[in-house]
């Protein structure tokens, strides 16, 4: 666990950078959207797809049962169960149910794919500033995830959190003592990874990935923000953040 002398307030420049997990580190959001595209071809069986609005019922249904289910492939899992009765008024039969099941299995064990300079950006965050890996999802898929990136060993502290918002990032930089605007923040969702933390007055360094899911893609994060960096891959990570630094002395 870092120890929150390493990032003291009363030290100048950048005090913490955060990195997001999912689609940040690793790849993650292509095996979402393969199940949803094999939901979709299940769901074909009982309904014409675009008249149905498939894609759009499941993310209302995921939008929905948040609260409950929180994120990761469990609750994906569990609102597709729920929207596939829905859409097929409830005659999707047993056997169609259960291949839903396995989507869903097979999400919980996919293959971990360290994105191209991660390990070396990270460390070299790592070498200068202390580093903290912020994730949000299941715990023990976040976990595992974890455990099959082999990236463990790049972070003294690891926050596997149920949702990302201000009262989240605000709870984590009080264990360290310091204030918002000493705090970097790294990540692909401008929603979950940047916005929250420019609310507090920290600071975020943006790399979009390939695909975002639909919920992610909603913000309010303006384009021209002064307290916001783009780094198109992981090797810029590095750069960015001590531009940050710069700027804020």
């Amino acid at each position: 666990m870092t120890s929150a002398s390493h990032a003291s307030a009363h030290s100048p420049g950048i005090g913490l950078v955060g990195f997001d997990g999912d689609d940040t580190l690793w790849k993650s959001e292509d095996f979402y959207r393969q199940a949803e595209q094999e939901f979709e071809s299940i769901l074909g069986h009982y309904v014409d797809l675009h008249d149905a609005g498939t894609a759009q019922h499941l993310l209302k249904v995921e939008r929905r049962n948040l609260a409950v289910f929180g994120y990761g492939a469990k609750g994906m899992t569990l609102s597709m169960i729920e929207a596939a009765i829905e859409l097929t008024d409830e005659h999707i039969s047993a056997a169609h149910l259960r291949q839903i099941v396995e989507i869903g299995r097979r999400t919980l064990q996919h293959p971990v794919e360290v994105i191209d300079g991660v390990r070396e950006a990270v460390s070299a965050i790592a070498a200068r500033w202390p580093v903290v890996l912020i994730t949000k999802g299941d715990l023990f898929h976040q976990e595992q995830k974890i455990e099959r990136s082999g990236l463990r060993d790049l972070f003294p502290r690891i926050e596997i959190v149920s949702e990302k918002d201000p009262s989240t990032y605000a709870r984590v930089l009080a264990e360290f003592n310091l204030p918002a605007e000493r705090f970097v923040m790294v990540g692909n969702s401008l929603r979950s990874d940047i916005e929250p933390v420019l609310a507090l007055g920290g600071w975020g360094v943006h790399t979009p990935y390939a695909v975002t899911w639909a919920h992610e893609a909603e913000h309010g994060v303006s384009s021209d923000e002064p307290r916001l960096r783009l780094a198109d891959t992981a090797w810029q990570w590095p750069q960015a953040v001590a531009a940050i630094e710069a700027a804020g002395r």
